[in-house]
């Protein structure tokens, strides 16, 4: 079927990124995947090819798109390709979002420009050890000084891709503690600044997949955090973490629904080079029925993806929509890209292969973003269940 969700704009960006990748990522990414991150002088590249400036308004040095699609775009090429850029997705599709609507001039000006360049990284704090998606019960604390002018934060995060690099960090903290009648009251936002005294980054956590996005424990001890670097109002953080969620589980929604597309396109093309008993594995049935059992489940990924993407543009995607999407393509996506692997024999269990690695990166998508337990209950509330 004709697919209708992009233009000519956007297959004209499409084909800039898969030349980029071709070129700048793909003979390097099994170094990146070694040492765990992608060289900093990567995000500088991106900044210079656009990438960060997208959906930044054009006075803070950007293209002013206000449109997802392009990060679609770039979901689907990465894993066409069996590559990622790291923890530049954070930076774009989970941390912008939150600058561009709730902060001040003052601060759009401060930090936009370097944030476009890729000269400043930004990464999000929100998880703690031993909360995991429970946010409201979070501990990390950032109490008012006395003469008004700086916050003194203190906590833990874990699990903080692009934490090891981040220049800043938009760190969720209690600055009141939690009411009787509402856990999620008194929670904020802080940008804090990486190079601050008492900040630190500790362990880089060892992940069973994504290896080229590094992924960080944060530690704060008494950091000094001007009040100019306060994001939003006081005590109001977790009203705006909601409104953006459905933005980031579309965008995991979506990486699923490329890696699984990716995988199906990996394993058609392994199977006929492939010969078991003098013939191709593409000529038995049993290959030939997998691969379309795949493909349809694809197609049907690739249909929900596109109608949110719609819904998102035209700001109609609502939190159940996006519980329902993220759902559907991360659950089918693991069976897909298992049934791809399993038509590469033993080869697919090498890292070599991207299909392992897709293997691999497809597993957290059940989990980050809010768990696939998350969302059924997301979509059976809607239901009045």
């Amino acid at each position: 079927m004709r697919r209708t969700v992009f233009h000519d704009d956007h297959e004209a960006f499409r084909r800039t990124v898969r030349d980029f990748i071709e070129a700048e990522v793909v003979p390097v990414y099994p170094e990146w995947a070694a040492q765990g991150y992608v060289p900093r002088d990567f995000y500088k590249k991106l900044g210079e090819l656009g990438v960060f400036g997208i959906e930044v308004p054009e006075e803070y040095g950007g293209a002013g798109e206000t449109s997802f699609k392009y990060n679609a775009v770039i979901s689907e090429e990465c894993a066409r390709a069996g590559v990622s850029f790291g923890g530049s997705s954070v930076h774009t599709a989970l941390c912008l979002p939150y600058i561009l609507a709730y902060g001040t001039e003052e601060q759009k000006q401060r930090w936009l420009l370097a944030f476009v360049s890729g000269e400043m990284m930004t990464a999000i704090a929100m998880t703690e050890p031993g909360t995991g998606s429970d946010l409201a019960g979070m501990r990390t604390t950032a109490k008012l000084s006395e003469d008004g002018t700086h916050y003194v934060l203190n906590g833990a995060k874990t699990f903080i891709t692009g934490g090891a690099q981040a220049d800043r960090v938009l760190v969720c903290c209690r600055t009141a503690p939690p009411s009787p009648e509402d856990r999620r009251a008194g929670i904020s936002i802080l940008v804090v600044d990486a190079s601050s005294e008492g900040y630190a980054v500790g362990r880089t956590l060892d992940k069973l997949g994504l290896k080229s996005s590094d992924t960080a424990e944060l530690s704060f001890t008494d950091v000094k955090v001007p009040v100019e670097d306060l994001l939003g109002e006081e005590g109001e953080a977790f009203g705006y973490l909601a409104h953006n969620l459905p933005q980031e589980r579309l965008g995991i929604a979506f990486g699923a629904y490329a890696q699984a597309a990716a995988a199906v396109r990996f394993a058609k093309e392994y199977v006929k080079e492939r010969t078991v008993f003098g013939k191709e594995v593409a000529s038995f049935q049993n290959t030939k029925f997998v691969l379309a059992d795949c493909q349809a489940d694809v197609d049907a990924m690739q249909a929900v993806v596109d109608r949110a993407l719609e819904a998102h543009d035209a700001r109609e995607l609502t939190a159940a929509d996006a519980a329902s999407a993220k759902l559907f393509t991360t659950e089918t996506a693991a069976h897909v890209i298992d049934k791809c692997l399993q038509l590469h024999g033993g080869y697919g269990y090498m890292t070599e292969y991207p299909i392992s690695r897709l293997y691999a990166d497809t597993r957290v998508t059940r989990i980050y973003g809010g768990t696939s337990e998350v969302m059924r209950s997301i979509i059976a509330k809607s239901m009045g269940l």
